[in-house]
C-alpha cells in the first residue's frame, strides 16, 4: 500500500494518521498520532483452525521505553512482563472491537498496539482503540465498524475531549466512550459521587465527538479505495434446527418457567432435555439419514443449535411476559445477604456479600507507607498506589476442577474496577495514613461478582475501622434487544449475561456513580436506552445499600487488635540522614529496640507502626528527642558518657551530647569531676547555650526542683 497520511483537527487538538509506511506484512497497519504520543497499531487475519467454535481474537497492547528515551534496568536491559495499565489498557481496547466481528468468524484475528512515542500530555489508550479499527477496516476483515473511542474529563463545570493526564488527575470524572454508527458499544468510567444526569450527558457528549472520528474513518477507506468488508455467514442446517426446536422447545420452556430452580438444577434439566429429545433420537435414525451423517460430521451441531434455542426462548420469554428464569420482574434484585467479622481477628477486616448464588469474601488489610505499590517506572514515573484491590476466581465458584494459575486479564480488570469504584470514598492520607489492601475472593458465581465485591470490599472496609467517607454498593445490568423491543434487566445472573446482550455495572453511593463499566454483544446502543440503563440502577444500587447497612451502619471505632497501630510526625527534612544514621545504622537501632515499623518520606514525615500502640509512642519519643531543637534553659534528664579534667560530657538526647565545666557541677568549688559525677549516672542538667563553635554547654546549678522533676518524667 502507498503512503497515505491523514490529519484530523479534532477538539482543539490534530490526530494524524499514518498508513503504507510502517509494518507492510501485517493485514492492516496504522501510526495514529496525537502530540508527541504515537502509537502503532496492526491487524493481522490467519485463516481459522478446524474444531474452533468461537472468535480466536488476540488484542496486545505494548509500551516500550524507547518511546520516552530510557533503556531498561535490569540485567537484561530489555522490557519485561508486562505492567498491569498495559493487560488493563489490552482489555480497553478488545472490549469494544470484539463484538463488531461477525459472531460466525472463526479466523485467528490479533490486534496489536506498540507505544512507539510517549509525550507528558496525551495518553495513548484511546488512540490505541480508534487506531484499532482503523487496522481492522485496512486489514479488510469483516467488521461491523467503523468504531472510534475518546475519552471525557470535568474540570470544572465544563466537559473536555481527550483531557491530559494532569486535566484527569484534576477532574471529577475520567470516562472512556466507545461507538459506532449504531450507537454506544464500550463506557469506561471514575467518577467522584457524580450524579446520573452528569454522567448521561458526558456519555453523550462523548459519542457526538466519536461520530465525528467515525466519520473521518470512512473518509480514509475512501480516499484508498477499499470498503468495508463483508462475508456471508456459514449455512445453518436448517433441518436439524428444526429437528431440535421440534422435539425440545416446549420441554425448555417448561424449564425456564420453573423459577424455583438454581443454576446447577436448571442447567441439569437442560443436559437432560438435549441427551434424551435431541441426542438419543438421532442416534436412533438410520445412519443413511442426512441428519445423523450431519451430526457425525459435525461434532458441535447439537450444543450449538440447542444453546441458541435456549438463548431464543429465554429471550423470548423476557420480551413477551415480562419474566426472568427465576421469577423476578425486570428491575428486582435478587435476596442479599451481607455479614461481617466472619473470619479471626487476625484478619484486620472481612465482609462477606451474597446476592442469589453469587457470594464474595472480602478481606481487608491495614499496612504502613512501605506497603504502597511503587508503579513508576521509566515511562510512567513516580505514580504510587496507596489503595490495592486484587480479585480472584478460583475455579470451584462454577463447579469446576481446573489447575491454579496466576490471575488473568480478567481478573486484573474485575479487580481495577472495584478498585475504581472506593478510591472516591476512602480517607485522605493525613486523616488515615494507611496503606490498603482489599483482597476479592469469589467463592460463588451466577452473574456480577465484579459488583459483589464492591459490596463486599465495603462491607471489609468498615469492618476494618477504615472512615470511609461513604459506603459504595454496585448493580449489574443487562439487555435483550429483539428488533425494536427493548428489555433492561437488573442484576442479572450468569445466563441472563451469557444469553444477553449488555453487561452494565454501575457502582456508586447514595449521593452518586464512583464507577461504570458498559460492554455490549451488539453492534451499539442509543443513548435513550444507555441513560435508562443508568437510571434503572440506581433503586437497584440504593436498595443492595440498604442491605449493606443493616450488617455494619458505619466503620468501627476500633481498629483490629493485630493492625498496625500508626503514628505520624514531622522532623526537618535536612535532619533525615541523622535519623538513618550511617548505613541505616540508627533507625535499624530503633525499630529493634522498639518492636516498630518505620517509614521517613522525603518530605520529612515520619510514619511508625507498631501493634503495641506504647511501642509505638517510645518510638515517636525517640526520633522527637533525637531531632529536637535544644533552647537556652531547657533542662533534661542526661547519662555522662566521659570525664575530664575539666569537666563531664552527657548525653541529654540520643547523639546529643554537651559539656559541663567542672565549676558547673555543683555549688562551691570542686576538686575533681570524679568526686560529684561517674561515667553511666544519669543527673539532671540545663543547657546554658552554645560556644562560638556550636557547641553545647550545660550546667547543674540554678535547676528547680519542679523543672528536675519533670525532666525526670519526661524521660521515663
Amino acid at each position: 500500500m502507498q503512503e497515505f497520511d491523514k490529519s484530523i483537527s479534532f477538539d482543539g487538538r490534530d490526530i494524524r494518521l499514518k498508513v503504507g509506511l510502517l509494518a507492510p506484512q501485517a493485514g492492516g497497519s496504522v501510526l495514529i498520532q496525537s502530540g508527541d504520543t504515537a502509537v502503532l497499531v496492526t491487524a493481522t487475519r490467519a485463516k481459522g483452525r478446524e474444531g474452533i467454535d468461537f472468535l480466536p481474537l488476540i488484542v496486545d497492547y505494548e509500551e516500550k521505553l524507547y518511546a520516552v528515551g530510557r533503556i531498561p534496568g535490569g540485567f537484561l536491559r530489555r522490557e519485561g512482563r508486562p505492567p498491569e495499565r498495559a493487560t488493563l489498557t489490552s482489555r480497553l481496547i478488545d472490549r469494544p472491537i470484539r463484538p463488531l466481528f461477525p459472531s460466525w468468524l472463526r479466523d485467528d484475528i490479533q490486534i496489536v498496539a506498540t507505544t512507539m512515542s510517549l509525550d507528558e500530555e496525551v495518553p495513548p489508550d484511546v488512540l490505541a482503540v480508534t487506531g484499532a479499527s482503523v487496522a481492522v477496516l485496512l486489514a479488510e476483515i469483516p467488521f461491523y465498524g467503523p468504531m472510534a473511542a475518546v475519552r471525557v474529563g470535568l474540570v470544572g463545570d465544563d466537559f473536555i475531549i481527550n483531557p491530559t493526564y494532569k486535566e484527569v488527575e484534576k477532574g471529577d470524572l475520567d470516562l472512556v466512550v466507545a461507538g459506532t454508527p449504531d450507537g454506544v458499544v464500550m463506557v469506561e468510567a471514575g467518577a467522584n459521587q457524580l450524579p446520573e444526569e452528569d454522567i448521561i450527558e458526558a456519555i453523550d457528549f462523548g459519542y457526538e465527538a466519536v461520530q465525528e472520528l467515525i466519520a473521518e474513518q470512512r473518509n480514509l477507506i475512501k480516499e484508498l479505495g477499499i470498503e468495508i468488508a463483508t462475508a456471508e455467514p456459514p449455512e445453518v442446517n436448517e433441518a436439524l434446527q428444526n429437528f431440535i426446536s421440534e422435539r425440545a422447545s416446549d420441554d425448555i420452556k417448561k424449564v425456564l418457567a420453573q423459577y424455583n430452580l438454581d443454576k446447577t438444577g436448571r442447567d441439569t434439566l437442560l443436559d437432560e432435555i438435549k441427551a434424551t429429545k435431541v441426542e438419543n433420537a438421532i442416534a436412533l435414525l438410520p445412519e443413511e439419514d442426512p441428519l445423523k451423517i450431519a451430526t457425525t460430521e459435525e461434532s458441535k451441531a447439537i450444543p450449538t443449535l440447542f444453546k441458541s434455542l435456549t438463548k431464543k426462548l429465554m429471550r423470548s420469554q423476557i420480551i413477551e411476559e415480562g419474566i426472568r428464569v427465576d421469577g423476578r420482574k425486570l428491575d428486582q434484585v435478587r435476596p442479599i445477604s451481607c455479614r461481617t467479622g466472619v473470619l479471626p481477628q487476625r484478619v484486620h477486616g472481612c465482609g462477606l456479600f451474597k446476592r442469589g448464588l453469587t457470594q464474595v469474601l472480602s478481606i481487608a488489610t491495614l499496612g504502613t507507607s512501605g506497603d504502597a505499590q511503587d508503579l513508576g517506572d521509566d515511562l510512567h514515573p513516580g505514580s504510587e498506589k496507596r489503595y490495592l484491590h486484587h480479585y480472584n476466581f478460583p475455579p470451584f465458584s462454577v463447579g469446576e476442577t481446573k489447575p491454579l494459575r496466576s490471575p488473568g486479564r480478567r481478573e486484573i480488570g474485575h479487580g481495577a474496577l472495584a478498585e475504581r469504584s472506593l478510591i472516591p470514598v476512602l480517607p485522605a492520607q493525613e486523616e488515615f495514613p494507611y496503606v490498603l489492601r482489599v483482597v476479592s475472593e469469589v467463592l460463588s458465581s451466577n452473574g456480577s461478582t465484579s459488583m459483589g465485591s464492591v459490596c463486599g470490599s465495603t462491607l471489609a472496609l468498615m469492618d476494618a475501622g477504615v472512615p470511609i467517607t461513604k459506603p459504595v454498593s454496585g448493580a449489574a445490568m443487562g439487555l435483550i434487544k429483539e428488533g425494536d423491543e427493548v428489555r433492561i434487566l437488573t442484576d442479572i445472573q450468569g445466563i441472563e449475561d451469557f444469553l444477553g446482550d449488555m453487561d452494565f455495572k454501575v457502582a456508586g453511593t447514595d449521593s452518586g456513580i464512583t464507577a461504570l463499566q458498559m460492554d455490549m454483544k451488539i453492534t451499539g446502543l442509543s443513548m435513550d436506552t444507555v441513560a435508562k440503563a443508568i437510571h434503572q440502577a440506581k433503586p437497584a444500587r440504593i436498595h443492595i445499600l440498604e442491605e449493606m447497612l443493616k450488617a455494619i451502619p458505619e466503620p468501627r471505632a476500633e481498629l483490629s487488635p493485630y493492625a498496625p497501630r500508626l503514628l505520624t510526625m514531622k522532623i526537618d527534612p535536612d535532619l533525615i540522614g541523622m535519623v538513618i544514621g550511617p548505613s541505616g545504622k540508627t533507625i535499624r537501632a530503633i525499630v529493634e529496640q522498639t518492636d516498630t515499623k518505620i517509614d521517613i518520606e522525603d518530605d520529612g514525615t515520619v510514619i511508625i507502626a507498631a501493634v503495641e500502640a506504647h511501642n509505638a509512642e517510645k518510638a515517636r519519643k525517640l526520633i522527637f528527642n533525637m531531632t529536637r531543637k535544644l533552647n537556652e534553659g531547657d533542662v533534661y534528664l542526661g547519662k555522662v558518657t566521659r570525664i575530664i579534667d575539666i569537666g563531664a560530657f552527657v548525653e541529654v538526647l540520643p547523639g546529643k551530647e554537651g559539656m559541663i565545666h567542672i565549676s558547673q557541677l555543683a555549688e562551691g568549688r570542686v576538686g575533681k569531676v570524679e568526686d560529684e559525677v561517674a561515667v553511666a549516672d544519669e543527673i539532671v542538667v540545663k543547657v546554658r547555650g552554645f560556644d562560638n563553635k556550636g557547641r553545647l554547654n550545660l550546667t547543674r546549678l540554678g535547676i528547680h526542683p519542679d523543672e528536675a522533676a519533670a525532666a525526670r518524667a519526661a524521660a521515663v
